[in-house]
C-alpha cells in the first residue's frame, strides 16, 4: 500500500528530473546558437539566444558570459547618450551576475573594468582591475590598467593648476612635452595631490613591463608617469633625470612598436 501511495510523488520526481535534463539541454543548444550569431556579427540575434539559454539553465555560466559580451557590443565606447549609457551599464549587470557565480573570472573582472574605464568611471575601473590583479598576479595587464588610471587624474590636476598659473607653454618649442618647472608653492600643492598616485602608477608599469618586458604601452604611459613626477621635484637635477627616463621610454617603445611592425604580416589587398 505503501508503494502504491508514494509512486505519484515518485513520478513527479522523476518527471521534474526529466524536464530539468531537456532544459540543459535546450540551453546547450541555445548556447551553441548564439555563438554562431554573435561570430557573425548579429549580436541581436545571438542576444536573444543567449537569453534564451540564461532562462532555460540559470546555472550555464558560459551563457551568461557570452550575454555579457553581447550586451558590450553593443556599447560604443565613450559614448554619452542615454541608450548608450543603458547599454554599458545592461553589460556590466550581466558580467556581475557572472561574478555572483564565479567571483574570479578574469574575463568578467577585466570586461566590467574596460567598460567603466570606457564610460569614464575611473574609480570602479580601477577597483575592478585592482581585484584581477590579485587572482592573477603575474598578468601584466592589470598592472598597466591601474598606471593608466592614476596617469588620468594627475595629468588632469596638473594642467587645471598650469592653466591657472598660465604655465602651459615650452620654453623649447623642439620639446614640446616639457613644460616650465612650477613654483614651488605650486610643486607642494601637486605633491600632496598627486604624490600617492604618482608612486603606485610607476610602480605598477615597472610591475607590468617586469613581466612583459616588450609591452610598449606600458613603457608609453611610464614615460607620462615621469613627466608627472618630474614636475613634483624640487631640484633642478632630479627633474632632469625623470625628464631624460621618460625620453629614454618613449624611445624604447618607439623602438617596440617599430620592430613589431616589421614583423607584421602584410595586409591583403
Amino acid at each position: 500500500m505503501k508503494l502504491v501511495k508514494f509512486a505519484p510523488v515518485g513520478a513527479l520526481i522523476v518527471f521534474a528530473c526529466l524536464c530539468t535534463g531537456c532544459n540543459k539541454l535546450r540551453a546547450r543548444d541555445q548556447l551553441n546558437k548564439g555563438v554562431v550569431a554573435y561570430r557573425n556579427a548579429q549580436f541581436a540575434a545571438a542576444i536573444e539566444h543567449f537569453q534564451r539559454a540564461v532562462t532555460m539553465d540559470p546555472t550555464l555560466l558560459n551563457a551568461r558570459l557570452y550575454l555579457a559580451t553581447a550586451y558590450a557590443e553593443e556599447y560604443v565606447p565613450g559614448g554619452d547618450t542615454p541608450d548608450n549609457q543603458k547599454a554599458g551599464q545592461q553589460a556590466i549587470d550581466a558580467f556581475k551576475q557572472v561574478l555572483q557565480i564565479d567571483p574570479t573570472n578574469s574575463n568578467a573582472l577585466g570586461s566590467i573594468g574596460q567598460i567603466y574605464y570606457e564610460m569614464k568611471n575611473y574609480d570602479k575601473a580601477k577597483e575592478y582591475q585592482q581585484r584581477l590583479m590579485k587572482i592573477q598576479p603575474n598578468n601584466p595587464d592589470p598592472y598597466y590598467w591601474i598606471g593608466v588610471l592614476d596617469w588620468l587624474p594627475c595629468y588632469k590636476n596638473d594642467m587645471m593648476l598650469r592653466q591657472q598659473l598660465r604655465l602651459i607653454t615650452p620654453k623649447d618649442p623642439a620639446k614640446p612635452d616639457v613644460l616650465p618647472p612650477l613654483p614651488a608653492k605650486a610643486v607642494s600643492q601637486l605633491a600632496a595631490q598627486d604624490g600617492p598616485l604618482i608612486d603606485e602608477g610607476i610602480q605598477s608599469l615597472e610591475k607590468a613591463i617586469e613581466l612583459k618586458p616588450d609591452y610598449a604601452d606600458a613603457m608609453s604611459y611610464l614615460n607620462l608617469m615621469y613627466r608627472q613626477k618630474a614636475d613634483l621635484e624640487t631640484s633642478a637635477d632630479a627633474r632632469q633625470a625623470d625628464l631624460q627616463k621618460a625620453d629614454d621610454l618613449v624611445n624604447k617603445a618607439l623602438a617596440l612598436k617599430k620592430a613589431a611592425a616589421l614583423k607584421a604580416p602584410p595586409s591583403s589587398s
